[in-house]
């Protein structure tokens, strides 16, 4: 054999096992996931199971706790009556309306803060006092100003998701290494162009961080809002069934909410991966 033939082989070897390493790296990372699902699917299965239980023991009052075999039956009834998708319909479009107008109009907010140090500094105890001050109270303000209607609730989300908005993208902008802004200033980037290469860039994971705490926020607002002025909704059907006491109407409407919110939290999750993986 020659001296090339035989340096050839360790290599080969050498890829090998380095391959079969990878391998089984994501085969484990794959077992991991499913592992991790499966347990997430017995814990919910585990504490409906405790509920129903429950319930047909009267360890709980059915009547106040509802069961999922009721909530199971109050899902179909509405859907018989043609109302189900409806309701779902109405609070899901409020709530994603919000949570984009939330997201855009608080990111260009903290954009124009960065871009005038000066104007920053005069409204940062502003933001602080809106940021503590409780928005439900405003509902009412809000309804006079606007109208009782979905324009009322979709400000309310606003209201809430917005402010959280301004100052978390703004600490993210806040937080960039100053060196890497020198940098660019060295070589004679303009102001609009450390924005565009350095600062939007290197505040991904804020941007992902103020979506992921957006959903929540753009629900609570949308939920609110529907109780102060809704006509139709899963928080005028949470309401309503409060007040006439169909508490079997309340459980279905709240687990529909999260089952939404979820849903929306995970739309949020892949598209995180999705930028990730085409590095955007």
């Amino acid at each position: 054999m020659s001296k090339q033939g035989q340096e050839s082989i360790p290599l080969r070897t050498s890829e090998s096992v380095l391959s079969q390493e990878h391998i089984e790296y994501l085969r484990h990372v794959r077992m991991e996931k499913i592992y991790i699902r499966v347990l997430q699917a017995m814990i919910l299965m585990i504490a409906l199971g405790l509920w129903e239980i429950c319930a047909n023991a009267k360890l709980v009052d059915p009547f106040i706790t509802s069961q999922p075999t009721r909530v199971i039956r109050t899902i179909i009834r509405l859907y018989e009556e043609g109302v189900l998708f409806q309701h779902i319909g109405i609070t899901c479009l409020e709530a994603v309306v919000g949570f984009v107008l939330g997201t855009l109009l608080g990111t260009m907010i903290a954009i124009i803060l960065w871009w005038s140090e000066f104007l920053c500094k005069v409204l940062e105890p502003y933001l602080v006092v809106l940021n503590s001050l409780p928005k439900i109270a405003l509902g009412p303000v809000f309804i006079v100003w606007i109208g009782a209607g979905p324009a009322a609730i979709i400000v309310m989300t606003l209201a809430i998701s917005l402010i959280v908005t301004v100052l978390e993208v703004l600490n993210g902008f806040l937080a960039i290494d100053e060196e890497k802004i020198k940098l660019v200033q060295t070589f004679g980037g303009t102001k609009f162009q450390v924005l565009t290469k350095v600062l939007l860039p290197a505040s991904f994971p804020t941007f992902i961080n103020a979506l992921k705490i957006n959903v929540g926020l753009s629900w609570v607002g949308v939920i609110v809002g529907e109780f102060l002025v809704s006509k139709a909704g899963l928080g005028y059907l949470i309401v309503y069934g409060g007040q006439v006491f169909k508490l079997d109407l309340v459980m279905t409407s709240v687990i529909i909410l999260g089952v939404a919110a979820t849903i929306m939290y995970q739309g949020v999750v892949y598209l995180e991966k999705f930028l990730v993986k085409n590095k955007v």
